[in-house]
């Protein structure tokens, strides 16, 4: 796991080393809450559209259930179709009053709402439902520092190597001034340690705090350090497909790990076939295969992934071709129609597999319901748009190219790094 500095401060303002107090430990309540007004500006809906298959809050919630940290779970909103998705994600509703509902409304004035209406909360984790990269993990090391080291508030920062400079209005005559560098001495990125800037992904803070403070950090206050890639942020429209790259590759998909994938799916057509099909003299059809998909797939086999290819009633020039691979393979192929979900939940089933036992990989709009479903999925990367929105992974290779190949890549390249994590989180654990 990447290291994540945090540090507070005195009353001195100088930086203090993070001790455990010694304060018995007492049960509080402690709540995830996530602010999702209906009217946003920016992008209408926003906090429900769908980022990389997901509605945008449901990376969050997701998170916030997986952490196990919380003893309940809030979404404030005062839009029935927010509502709709909040439950449908685990979450209970808070449906918020017209007062703080207005676009003057400040996200204290709906946290005071919410606490006044819920007298057993004792804490609150205001989780930015625009921060689709948080993780469980990043919840819970910043709630031990409220629960085990005696912290008031919490809050998530990222750290910027940028240089600012003082602004001045046109026509002023003012000149600029640098507010945290010299000129004359510019550091390198490599001796300059950067600032820390809160990325809004989440703010812990107490009761008394919020009720009778009126404020969200104060008291003992720390700051969570996240990693960069990790720290993404949506207010408009063009961040979206900023953000759609950045949680294919660094969101939580959930508890998923790759190492108990044990089936898996591929469509022959389009994903390993190119779309060409060749005609021989006697008029015969025939594609071909890829020597690295082939690779792919016994690679995965290696791993004890039973793989079963995928051929279509609509497209029947794959079919005799993809016999005679999977004879080759050693492997079972499987006609599907037009809702692939309908052939393969009782292949699911009958093995008694859940989804998240499942790796898939698709091409095309039929394949989207298959793809959000599945633990892993990915598709090749001249899919079309619907396809690569709803897939966990997208290829760089093209269909029949050695799609296949790199998405068995990407599988053994997670479980080892799953099992990576398992052996440093016993170390941890073994080291308190």
């Amino acid at each position: 796991m990447a290291s994540r500095k945090r540090r507070l401060r005195g009353d001195n303002g100088k930086p203090c080393k993070l001790a455990k107090t010694d304060r018995p430990p007492v049960h509080r309540h402690v709540a995830a809450l996530i602010l999702a007004r209906g009217g946003s500006k920016g992008i209408p809906l926003k906090n429900i559209k769908m980022l990389a298959g997901v509605p945008l809050i449901g990376w969050v919630l997701r998170a916030a259930v997986d952490s196990e940290m919380f003893d309940s779970i809030w979404v404030s909103t005062d839009h029935t179709d927010i509502e709709n998705v909040a439950i449908a994600w685990g979450a209970k509703v808070h449906r918020r009053s017209p007062e703080v509902s207005k676009d003057s409304s400040t996200s204290l004035e709906t946290i005071q709402e919410f606490v006044t209406s819920h007298p057993e909360v004792d804490v609150v984790c205001n989780i930015q439902a625009t921060a689709p990269c948080l993780h469980p993990f990043h919840l819970k090391e910043a709630l031990e520092m409220i629960t085990q080291h005696g912290f008031d508030s919490v809050f998530s920062v990222v750290r910027r190597h940028q240089f600012r400079w003082q602004e001045i209005k046109k026509g002023s005559g003012e000149l600029t001034k640098p507010f945290n560098l010299d000129p004359a001495n510019r550091p390198r990125r490599q001796d300059w340690n950067g600032e820390l800037c809160e990325n809004g992904s989440f703010y812990f803070t107490t009761r008394d705090l919020i009720i009778n403070k009126g404020l969200l950090q104060g008291g003992k206050v720390a700051y969570y350090e996240m990693l960069p890639e990790y720290s993404v942020d949506i207010d408009v429209d063009i961040d979206w497909p900023v953000a759609e790259q950045r949680v294919l590759r660094y969101g939580y998909f959930g508890r998923v790990t790759p190492e108990v994938v044990r089936l898996m799916f591929c469509r022959v057509s389009g994903c390993l076939t190119d779309g060409q099909i060749f005609v021989s003299k006697s008029g015969a059809e025939m594609v071909s295969f890829n020597i690295r998909d082939i690779t792919g797939i016994r690679m995965l086999q290696e791993e004890k992934v039973e793989v079963v290819l995928l051929t279509s009633t609509e497209d029947p020039v794959v079919q005799a071709p993809a016999d005679n691979l999977a004879k080759s393979l050693g492997c079972q192929v499987v006609q599907v129609g037009g809702e692939p979900m309908d052939d393969l939940l009782p292949m699911v089933e009958k093995r008694e597999l859940q989804w998240k036992d499942v790796a898939y990989m698709g091409n095309d709009k039929p394949d989207v319901k298959v793809l959000n479903l599945a633990g892993l999925s990915a598709v090749p990367s001249d899919a079309p748009v619907v396809a690569i929105n709803a897939a966990k992974y997208t290829c760089h290779s093209l269909g029949g190219k050695g799609a296949m190949r790199e998405f068995a890549e990407h599988i053994v390249l997670q479980k080892q790094k799953a099992k990576s994590q398992m052996n440093q989180d016993r170390i941890d654990n073994s080291s308190f």
